[in-house]
């Protein structure tokens, strides 16, 4: 058997450890006679399952226990309707930050249920850098402000939270999450899909400051009213189990590797690699402003349309897969995740310097 290298924006890589542990439980999780797939949500054995999950989290990302942490179903694009329903209950007015397609989609969102108004954005430059914000441009109204930390589609990423004071933070971590220490205290909300860093798609994670739940709008529908969940620990309805359960074999992974900031290590040296490649090549180039590169999503084109697409179809041939760029923008785009080998990203160099030379 021949494994890629499998550079997707999501669904992507999972550590191949992980796989293998999951292959090797398939049919029996521990000496229960039944594979996690098969395991009732109400049982003992993957209550123990979903519980460690969530320790691991904890510790991993420090979380504070005045946060619940919730593990549930409908992607991150769910959360666009929840956030606003759950927290614009006040005044009634949110501001968004628009850093790229999935920003938009949240504010657009969020504009349904209330006073959404889009405080900056980079759409001028196809979302290629991190607008600059200051304190005075947020609304003091406002019942939060929301931001897309790591901007998937087009390599972008806040390296500096914006300063909104006092009001809750909240922000889409799905193409960022665990790759890095992060703050958690510094935000009122956290989400990700787990499809990208995680494990495979089907579980979301929330991250939400306890004093924020409670005060859904009446028309918020049962299963998206965060106090549902944070009353039932994620088990209102049958929760995406197995998800959850390959999520608690990445934990346990990263904390094996050293945990979050040996984790970031390993992926600013990835990224170096690609950049600097990316930097003094004479064909490829990257497309967002350096200060604001992403460690998880770098795009990059070379100028032809025909060049692109002839670089897509070699690379596929010689095992670097999901390489196209989003059908919005084109060119090509490495996706390097946590479970993207250092090798897989060397080799990727060494055939665009090939790639370079034989089409120069």
């Amino acid at each position: 058997m021949a494994r890629v290298y499998n550079f997707s924006a999501g669904p992507s890589m999972l550590p191949e450890e992980v796989l293998k542990t999951a292959a090797n439980e398939m049919l029996e999780y521990g000496s229960t006679g039944q594979s996690v797939m098969e395991m009732s949500h109400r049982s003992k054995e993957y209550d123990a399952i979903i519980k460690q999950a969530e320790a691991d989290l904890r510790d991993i990302m420090n979380i504070p226990d005045n946060y619940e942490v919730l593990f549930l179903q409908g992607g991150a694009s769910t959360q666009f309707a929840m956030v606003p329903l759950n927290l614009m209950n006040k005044n009634h007015k949110a501001d968004y930050i628009i850093t790229g397609q999935w920003a938009n989609k949240a504010y657009k969102e969020a504009a349904r249920y209330g006073n959404a108004r889009a405080v900056a954005s980079s759409a001028d430059k196809t979302y290629s850098y991190i607008p600059k914000t200051t304190a005075a441009d947020f609304d003091k109204e406002a019942d939060y402000v929301h931001i897309c930390m790591n901007n998937t589609i087009y390599g972008t990423k806040f390296h500096q939270l914006p300063d909104v004071g006092n009001i809750p933070l909240v922000a889409d971590i799905s193409s960022c999450i665990l790759s890095e220490p992060i703050d958690v205290s510094k935000f009122g909300v956290l989400y990700a899909g787990a499809q990208k860093n995680v494990a495979p798609a089907g579980v979301t994670i929330v991250i939400i400051r306890k004093d924020l739940i409670g005060n859904a709008m009446d028309i918020t529908p049962t299963m998206l009213n965060y106090q549902t969940h944070a009353d039932n620990a994620s088990m209102f309805n049958t929760p995406p189990c197995y998800s959850i359960y390959v999520a608690g074999l990445v934990f346990k992974w990263i904390k094996k590797v050293g945990g979050l900031e040996a984790m970031k290590k390993i992926n600013e040296d990835k990224a170096k690699i690609l950049y600097d490649f990316l930097d003094m090549s004479k064909m490829f180039k990257g497309t967002v402003v350096p200060e604001d590169r992403s460690l998880m999503n770098v795009p990059f084109v070379t100028g032809s349309d025909e060049l692109d697409a002839k670089f897509v179809a070699e690379a596929k041939a010689n095992g670097f897969v999901n390489i196209k760029g989003h059908r919005s923008v084109g060119g090509m785009r490495a996706s390097i995740y946590n479970a993207m080998p250092i090798d897989g990203v060397k080799k990727l160099v060494e055939f665009m310097k090939k790639f370079e030379e034989e089409n120069a």
